[in-house]
């Protein structure tokens, strides 16, 4: 009967740079999800952060396929009457297309609290000092 090997403390951590120039945006975000939660190595563990940090290059340059430039639609919802505020994707991607792809990535990743420190390991090339996570 073989036991299960857990991961060391010392989690040796790469940078993968990723070139976003002419990639569909949901799989520039798959792939960096999958370099931020460690899945490509050998030792991944659900339980642990053994993820590397993830570098996205020319995010202005991202393509959307299908109808989802007119069809898909961004809600927030500020809890007062008359709050709620819709956005359109391709609204979006002309103001800030680095919170598109963030945002991707971020409801990509598992909502539990490694998902906070994995959002810190990704930087985006050309995105303003204050990094909103929404």
């Amino acid at each position: 009967m073989s036991k299960t090997q857990t991961v060391q403390k010392n989690v040796k951590r790469e940078v993968h740079v990723i070139d976003a120039t002419g990639k569909v945006l949901g799989r520039v975000a798959g792939e960096a999800v999958k370099y931020l939660m460690g899945k490509n190595k050998v030792s991944y563990s659900m339980h642990q952060d053994v993820g590397d940090s993830v570098t996205i290059e020319h995010v202005d340059k991202i393509r959307v396929t299908g109808v989802k430039l007119e069809a898909k639609e961004y809600l927030h919802y500020s809890q007062y009457p008359g709050g709620l505020k819709r956005g359109q994707l391709s609204d979006e991607l002309d103001k800030n297309p680095t919170r598109v792809l963030r945002r991707a990535i971020a409801r990509m990743l598992p909502r539990n609290k490694q998902r906070d420190p994995r959002m810190h390991r990704l930087t985006i090339i050309g995105e303003a000092k204050n990094k909103r996570l929404w």
